[in-house]
């Protein structure tokens, strides 16, 4: 298991493994259940993704709101008089037309083959308000950078906000390796014929693997636990080896 280490200007940023927030943005913890509402933890593969990172905390004790208005930003919060240090102030600041920033002052220690990656908090996919920050997705290599000096967000659109409030994430980072060292190539025959035998396996099992697991949401979706089965299968089978 890799260590990643790190240091910080202010301890309100909460850096900590991205959790599962019900009740909250994940939804409500309804069973997987005939009637009950879906909601995106009830996807596995989603789940999984979004515990994948580093989730970073707004840290201000008051909500900030920005908007643009005649394509100007407008950033509405206290953050209350600037520190006595030689910080960004006030730490959100326009970048151009399109984007606004955060001095984020996060040092995130990684070995030389791997890099920080920054990208929106998963609660952005689970947002229904368009209140939700949107973080650019940025690479670094902070072996010999030992700085995240600010990350950058999208703007809000005309007469939209995006909030920023106590407590609540605002961006996830990623440890990825540092050069993306693969390529693509189509299968050959044999391969794909492989692929495509798997794929109706499963297929024609439907049925039986997701017997006692097949429900009808609020919304007439019907879901089924095919997918939840067989990884629950392949981390068993993985810990034997």
């Amino acid at each position: 298991m890799q260590e990643i280490k790190f240091r910080l200007v202010n301890s309100g940023l909460q850096p900590r493994r991205t959790k599962i927030e019900m009740p909250g943005w994940a939804g409500k913890p309804e069973p997987r259940t005939d009637g009950s509402h879906e909601y995106a933890w009830h996807c596995v593969p989603f789940t999984e993704g979004a515990q994948y990172g580093i989730e970073i905390f707004y840290p201000y004790e008051n909500e900030l709101h920005v908007t643009k208005k005649n394509g100007e930003f407008v950033f509405d919060g206290d953050f209350g008089p600037p520190p006595e240090d030689d910080l960004q102030w006030p730490p959100f600041r326009s970048f151009g037309r399109e984007f606004y920033t955060y001095q984020l002052l996060l040092d995130l220690k990684v070995g030389k083959d791997w890099a920080v990656r920054t990208e929106p908090h998963p609660r952005f996919y689970t947002d229904t308000t368009g209140t939700v920050p949107i973080a650019v997705p940025a690479l670094l290599r902070t072996e010999w950078w030992p700085m995240i000096a600010f990350i950058v967000f999208k703007s809000p659109p005309e007469g939209e906000t995006h909030i920023f409030r106590p407590g609540e994430p605002m961006l996830q980072i990623l440890i990825l390796p540092v050069t993306a060292d693969f390529t693509l190539a189509p299968m050959d025959e044999e391969e794909a014929a492989e692929r495509e035998m798997r794929s109706r396996r499963i297929h024609g099992s439907r049925e039986t693997l997701a017997g006692d697991s097949t429900w009808l949401s609020s919304t007439d979706t019907v879901f089924d636990g095919t997918y939840r089965h067989l990884l629950r299968a392949a981390k068993a089978k993985a810990k034997e080896q």
